[in-house]
């Protein structure tokens, strides 16, 4: 039990020589890359810099201690920081203490909702975001991000929204007080960084950039030309500091920690297992990844760190660069550590627009134009969805857009098992089997004495007015010859209380007109609702069938009798029909 909760217990004892190259390597290269990106994600939260440099210490500990992924690197995203953004500028805070002081018990917050859904084993809440719903969001968000970028980008004073109308026009107000200077700082930082990814993806194209930006800071006091610069950075480790809060608040920040506790661990879980398809030495658990990343964060905060969870990038990065164990997270830590106590001072001449194309360049990749143009092609409904949650989450808000979006594709769900595929089965000629009559038209066998119908989902109280409707429209074409109606069962799974009843009325109308139903291939589950409910005796016994062919010579026997009685025991019979004594 201990090593289930604690899985660095389970592959530490294990730990080769050989692994420490890879840990090595993927520690440092990743570290170096959490400095720029912290900084620029931490400004995208609407936080000072140093505080994305202090959420990517503790939380990449604690995950490799509580994490069962390998490979996953933890740390602050540009998705959760525009979340942290966005929930927070919709508060009345008095001013920048108060907001650090809430975006710190965010990730407490947050933290606490995904500890306690995963001990409560609640990891498959992430399988209601559909792969639309999240690309929408993802592109959607992106946007949003990089356009929020643009105030440190002109060098202008833009109030910010996370809406893109809004936004856009707060730009084009703004952008008669453009410093050209930092613009063009911005743009040179955009375009060498677009260069050196082509030259070699493998060169830290960020930290380079953020490196040449300090020097010409330093160099030119560009602060002095009128460019905005990070300033005076807190050197030093973030001290233990229980997190601050206003008990008046937690109504307000429980939509918004809900989200972020959901985004984040359909993040993380989803590179995980991206990652984990490519090593074949553990198993990603998803209940454990809502606990490890609860306790990330939780302890995080008391370390003055805002939410974090697994990045896109940063995980990628860690795989290639040969990380085989949680040695690596802590390695990055280490880095981060270290210049947070001895390289601060350097710090402060880096501008802002540097920063600001670090995270355009970084979110624009994030821009999925693919998949939407597979989905019109080929699944129209799921393009709708997605385009619907995309313009929610750009011109409403990003939680409105994410929970619409869940929301919306559940109504899909719903309106598709509420009418789900109905088929007319007829003998293919010479065989035992049986296929839709609209799909094999020229190699079917259809009695006009039999309507034999196939029901392609759980019976509930969705779609009961469906499938009798289905039935009585079905019942109405065969005409005064129709003496049998066979229910094909192998697709239902579940009857519930509303289908019993429906069915015992079904049944009561058919006896009233002189026909029969009977049920062939019922599955276990069926089979024990059938029995279970007392609706074996309305259908009779005699009337449940193995087989659709078996119930079909049932009622070509004139006397009625099924040939499975005469070809098999009693006891087996019981055995397939889960007949009790």
């Amino acid at each position: 039990m201990v090593n289930k909760y604690i899985p660095v217990l389970q592959w530490l004892p294990k730990y080769k020589k050989a692994f420490l190259a890879g840990d090595l390597s993927a520690g440092i290269t990743v570290g170096i890359m959490l400095i720029p990106q912290g900084m620029a994600y931490a400004m995208i939260a609407g936080l000072p810099p140093v505080f994305g440099l202090y959420a990517a210490l503790v939380p990449q500990v604690v995950y490799a201690l509580l994490g069962t992924s390998r490979q996953l690197a933890v740390g602050p995203v540009a998705m959760d920081s525009l979340l942290v953004a966005s929930g927070l500028g919709a508060l009345a805070l008095s001013g920048i203490e108060e907001y650090i002081a809430m975006a710190i018990f965010l990730s407490l917050f947050m933290g606490a909702i995904q500890l306690v859904l995963g001990l409560l084993r609640m990891g498959f809440l992430v399988n209601f975001l559909s792969r639309p719903v999240i690309s929408g969001f993802t592109s959607a968000a992106a946007i949003i991000i990089g356009l929020s970028q643009l105030k440190h980008l002109l060098g202008a004073r833009i109030e910010g929204s996370n809406q893109v109308h809004i936004l856009l026009g707060n730009a084009v107000n703004s952008l008669g007080s453009t410093h050209l200077l930092t613009l063009l700082i911005g743009l040179l930082a955009i375009a060498a960084m677009a260069v050196i990814k082509q030259v070699h993806k493998s060169i830290p194209a960020a930290l380079l950039i953020v490196v040449l930006g300090i020097l010409s800071g330093y160099a030119f006091n560009l602060e002095a030309m009128g460019v905005s610069v990070v300033g005076e950075v807190p050197s030093g480790l973030p001290g233990f500091k229980l997190p601050e809060f206003d008990l008046s608040r937690v109504a307000e920040l429980l939509p918004i920690a809900m989200t972020l506790a959901l985004i984040a661990f359909m993040e993380a879980i989803s590179v995980a297992k991206a990652v984990e398809e490519r090593h074949d030495d553990y198993k990603i658990d998803a209940n454990q990844e809502l606990i490890a990343l609860g306790t990330s964060n939780i302890v995080g905060s008391f370390f003055q760190s805002y939410p974090t969870t697994g990045g896109f990038s940063r995980t990628a990065v860690n795989d290639q660069a040969g990380a085989r164990t949680g040695v690596a997270p802590v390695i990055s830590a280490v880095i981060v550590g270290l210049t947070l106590l001895f390289l601060t001072p350097l710090i402060y001449h880096l501008p802002n627009a540097i920063l600001a194309a670090i995270v355009m360049v970084a979110v624009f990749g994030l821009i999925d134009l693919r998949y939407p143009a597979e989905l019109y092609k080929n699944r129209k409904d799921e393009f709708v969805l997605l385009i619907l949650t995309f313009l929610i989450t750009l011109t409403v808000g990003i939680k409105e857009g994410i929970l619409l979006g869940v929301l919306v594709s559940l109504l899909l769900l719903v309106y598709r098992t509420s009418k789900p595929h109905i088929a007319v089965l007829g003998r293919i000629e010479g065989t035992n089997y049986f296929k839709n009559v609209n799909r094999f038209a020229e190699d079917i066998e259809v009695f006009k004495e039999f309507l034999i119908l196939r029901f392609d989902a759980q019976l509930y109280f969705g779609n009961v007015e469906y499938f009798k409707e289905q039935l009585e429209k079905e019942i109405g074409k065969k005409g005064e010859d129709l003496r049998f109606v066979i229910l094909n069962a192998e697709a239902i799974s579940y009857i519930d209380s509303s289908a019993v009843y429906m069915l015992r009325q079904t049944i009561k109308e058919l006896k009233a007109k002189g026909l029969t139903l009977m049920i062939a291939g019922a599955i276990g589950p069926a089979r024990d609702i059938l029995y279970t409910s007392g609706l074996i005796d309305d259908i009779g016994r005699e009337n449940l069938f193995v087989r659709t062919y078996e119930a079909y010579e049932h009622c070509l026997d004139a006397s009625c009798k099924s040939p499975i009685e005469e070809r098999i025991s009693t006891q087996t019979l019981r055995a397939l029909l889960g007949k009790q004594e």
